[in-house]
């Protein structure tokens, strides 16, 4: 067996509150409301997401979850049991898909459809902490890979490269499957320095860093040149257990906003090509969709996704109207 090294990206718990009505401010920043109103909203796309589990019965992910599997040692095992006994899992979930159902919160692609996939089971040693075994992750990817998923999302990383985790990793891309994993939060603010989370730092993931609100980097975001985008982790309102929200933080909480964001990307650019892309087109359609917000690319990689184009084109062309000569222009 392989050992207990995977873990959740360590986060931080901002607020726990029991009702709200919004979308949240981070897929605002991102734009997904403008492809919303195209009818883009990530209808026909599913998403497996590795993590604790998920609270299948909240309100807002009703009807969102097309099945699951547990292949931790939570429930004594039991297969079909993916209670999510952490939170993790359930808010990352909310992000990527939260249905419109005008209470809580909206994620990203509301009409993409979720595979949840339990590989983080819960430590009784530390309250709040989840681990899991590479073998779990392994098998869990394998899964995801014969259920023809579109999208494999995992917010969690551990210290150490493991073949056969790089290896389901390969073969879930070979079969076009897009790969999106947390960067890491053992960032230590210096750019110059690499610090590796995997399966963050293996090429042929999209790996996702941290931004704030205010479109700050993350003082704990993993800076690597690995790092393919960065979104939105901190202070991110989503789902948890109970029918409850609550406001987290980490690399954890910005991944789920790129893969909610490829699902819209690969609803508008199929029925625009009138074809399935692969899994290099859709990330070409990705970075298209990306701008630099000015820091090194260890730190945000090819920068901020930004969902509505011809928006952003908009307003590069105000700002250069405005000036005959801008030097390291910021379009925020």
């Amino acid at each position: 067996m392989l050992e207990h090294k995977v873990s959740l990206m360590p986060y931080s718990s901002v607020e726990t509150i029991d009702q709200v009505k919004e979308i949240p401010e981070g897929i605002q920043m991102v734009q997904a409301p403008a492809l919303w109103r195209e009818g883009i909203k990530g209808k026909g796309v599913t998403i497996a997401v590795l993590d604790t589990g998920c609270d299948i019965h909240h309100p807002d992910l009703k009807g969102q979850i097309i099945g699951g599997r547990n292949f931790t040692t939570d429930d004594n095992g039991d297969p079909r049991k993916i209670t999510d006994y952490n939170g993790h899992g359930t808010h990352v979930a909310g992000t990527i898909a939260a249905r419109e159902n005008n209470q809580g919160v909206v994620g990203i692609a509301p009409e993409a459809k979720l595979l949840i996939l339990k590989v983080l089971a819960s430590d009784p040693n530390q309250r709040g902490s989840a681990t899991g075994r590479y073998e779990w992750i392994v098998n869990a990817i394998n899964y995801a890979v014969k259920q023809k998923v579109d999208i494999i999302s995992m917010s969690l990383g551990g210290p150490s490269n493991h073949p056969q985790l790089y290896q389901a990793i390969k073969n879930a891309v070979n079969q076009d499957i897009l790969v999106v994993c947390a960067a890491g939060n053992e960032g230590d603010g210096n750019d110059s320095t690499d610090e590796f989370s995997y399966p963050g730092a293996y090429n042929e993931v999209i790996s996702v860093g941290a931004i704030s609100l205010n479109r700050q980097s993350s003082h704990f975001t993993n800076s690597n040149k690995e790092v393919d985008v960065v979104a939105p982790g901190e202070k991110i309102l989503s789902t948890i257990p109970n029918g409850k929200y609550a406001y987290l933080s980490g690399t954890s909480m910005a991944t789920p906003h790129i893969s909610g964001a490829l699902a819209l990307i690969k609803q508008q650019s199929e029925k625009e090509f009138q074809r399935k892309l692969t899994e290099p087109e859709l990330y070409a359609q990705l970075i298209k969709r990306t701008i630099p917000l000015g820091y090194s690319k260890s730190l945000e990689g090819n920068g901020l996704i930004y969902l509505s184009v011809p928006d952003l084109l908009t307003r590069i062309m105000q700002n250069l109207k405005r000036s005959s000569f801008i030097t390291g222009m910021r379009i925020w």
